[in-house]
C-alpha cells in the first residue's frame, strides 16, 4: 500500500491511533496520529515479516504472541458511557492452519474479571458463526444473562479466508454494531447490523487494558490471533460505510 493511503488514514479527523507495525522485535510500536500510544510486547518478542501493507514489514503473531497498552496509558481508547462511539480497522493475513477457536484482534475486553467493553474478533463461534468478523460490545461487562458468554456482537456472513490480506473491522454508535470486511458491510440477518442500544461498560480504574492479538479470559491471556498484522487503526466515531471503504482501499 502506498504512503498516500497512510496519509488518508492520518488525515481522518476522528483518528485516535494508527500502528503500521514496521518495527522489529523488541522495539516500541508507537502509534501515528494524535496519540503516540505504545504497544508493548506481551509474553515474548514479536518479530516482523517482509510482507507489509503500510511499508515493507508486518508483525508476525505466532500462537501466544500479543501486544498491550496499560489502561492508564491510553485514555482515548477507553470507550464507555457517553463515549460509546468507535471504529476499529485491522489489516490482517491469517495463517493457513491457524488457531481454530475465537481470535481477538484488538480492544478493551477482560472476560476474567467481567470487565468487557469492546473488541474486534474473528471466529467468535456464537449464534452459528464461524470464521467471520465479530464486533463484540458489552454494557454490563459480564456474560449475557442466561448464557455462559457475552453474546452481544455484530457477526458478518462471510468467511475471512486464510493466506490473503483482508481489512476487518467494526463500528459502534451507541445503538448498533456493524462488522465490515474489506471495506464493505458484511450483512447478515439479525446479527449485522446488530442492534444493541446501550452505552459501553465503564471498567473504572481497574478495568481492561487495551490488548492486541489476545484478551484476558479464563484467568489468563488467550483467544490468540495468529498470522500477520499489517496495520491497526482506532477512531472515536462510528465511521460511515463510505468512509470505511475509502480507508480500506488498497
Amino acid at each position: 500500500m502506498s504512503s498516500q493511503q497512510t496519509n488518508v488514514i492520518l488525515a481522518q479527523p476522528s483518528l485516535v491511533a494508527f500502528w503500521d507495525f514496521q518495527e522489529g522485535a523488541g522495539e516500541k510500536r508507537i502509534a501515528k496520529g494524535p496519540n503516540a500510544y505504545v504497544l508493548q510486547e506481551g509474553a515474548r518478542l514479536v518479530h516482523r515479516e517482509e510482507d507489509g501493507i503500510f511499508g515493507p514489514y508486518a508483525a508476525r503473531l505466532n500462537f501466544g504472541d500479543w501486544f498491550m497498552t496499560p489502561r492508564e496509558m491510553c485514555p482515548e481508547l477507553n470507550f464507555h458511557g457517553s463515549r460509546s462511539n468507535l471504529t476499529i480497522l485491522a489489516w490482517i493475513k491469517r495463517e493457513k492452519n491457524d488457531y481454530q477457536h475465537c481470535q481477538a484482534i484488538a480492544g478493551m475486553w477482560d472476560e476474567t474479571d467481567s470487565k468487557r467493553q469492546y473488541a474486534l474478533f474473528l471466529n467468535l463461534r456464537i449464534w452459528d458463526s464461524y470464521e467471520q468478523v465479530g464486533g463484540h460490545v458489552s454494557a454490563g461487562g459480564g456474560p449475557t444473562e442466561g448464557y455462559t458468554y457475552c453474546m452481544t456482537s455484530s457477526l458478518g456472513a462471510t468467511e475471512v479466508n486464510r493466506e490473503e490480506w483482508h481489512v476487518v473491522g467494526f463500528t459502534y454508535n451507541g445503538k448498533e454494531a456493524i462488522s465490515y470486511l474489506d471495506g464493505k458491510l458484511d450483512q447478515r440477518e439479525t446479527y449485522n447490523p446488530f442492534y444493541y442500544g446501550e452505552e459501553l461498560y465503564d471498567g473504572g480504574q481497574n478495568g481492561s487494558d487495551f490488548t492486541v492479538g489476545a484478551v484476558h479470559r479464563s484467568e489468563e491471556i488467550g483467544n490468540f490471533y495468529t498470522g500477520l498484522l499489517g496495520g491497526l487503526a482506532v477512531f472515536n466515531r462510528a465511521l460511515t460505510q463510505e468512509e470505511i471503504a475509502i480507508l480500506s482501499h488498497r
